[in-house]
């Protein structure tokens, strides 16, 4: 059961406002949807963002807080969650009952469930100009693929990353879904994808950054043809694709 908050700052991203009866309710299920955690409790639903550099811990209560450690939610088992972020790019909101918040409404669907597929992927790519890698990133039309796993979902599957969507044929997508599926597996196995400062609720970093094929190699050879990857800037991110490969 939570027993009470401690907030050492609410100017997250956007400003912290909790109900005051949050206090004294009992915590049922975590689950996910998207990038956010939702903590079910009795009379409605926390919803965390972790932003770039958010991270929530477990830990004793007797646990002295540092720096950047904004929310402590403290519960009768003498453990508290803390939420720690050095950017503050991260939220916290509250969702009463089970109305649906403004952060969840327009998410499109999880692509490691049964409504991602092929038939879902060519039907949102028709009459599209958009580049492929663009419109797999759009979380309204699926969530949980960043520019890292669509650099290497598209290699896996062999499509240019520029790739009008219109010109996807219904084989391509469903070579695309199939490779983000796997690629999304994989990481999930390997812990994640460790860039800088992401660590798992134990304080572990993810693994997967050992086992990509073409994210972070530009310039280096392909491993499957040897031709040297094409790395393409573009708004603080990269694009690394094969010439050779992929089409």
């Amino acid at each position: 059961m939570l027993q009470d908050i401690i907030v050492r700052e609410s100017r997250l991203r956007w400003p912290l406002e909790l109900p005051e009866n949050l206090t004294g309710q009992q915590l049922s299920t975590v689950d996910r949807r998207a990038k956010y955690l939702l903590f079910r409790f009795e009379l409605g639903t926390l919803i965390v963002h972790l932003g770039m550099s958010g991270r929530l811990r477990v830990l004793p209560r007797t646990q002295t807080f540092e720096k950047h450690d904004h929310v402590d939610f403290l519960f009768t088992n003498d453990k508290l969650l803390r939420y720690h972020d050095p950017r503050r790019f991260g939220s916290i909101h509250w969702q009463s009952g089970n109305e649906h918040h403004w952060t969840l409404k327009n998410l499109g669907p999880e692509p490691l469930f049964p409504d991602f597929n092929a038939d879902y992927l060519y039907r949102v790519t028709r009459k599209r100009k958009l580049a492929i890698k663009s419109l797999i990133m759009n979380s309204r039309i699926v969530v949980g693929v960043g520019n890292i796993y669509a650099n290497e979902a598209l290699f896996l599957a062999g499509i240019r990353p520029q790739r009008k969507c219109a010109r996807l044929t219904r084989v391509e997508c469903v070579r695309l879904v199939a490779a983000i599926k796997d690629i999304l597996h994989a990481a999930l196995q390997a812990g994640g994808t460790t860039l800088r400062d992401y660590f798992g609720v134990g304080g572990e970093t993810g693994y997967f950054k050992m086992e990509l094929k073409v994210y972070g190699h530009g310039g280096e050879p392909c491993p499957n043809c040897a031709s040297p990857l094409k790395r393409v800037p573009a708004h603080k991110r990269q694009t690394v694709f094969c010439r050779n490969c992929q089409r």
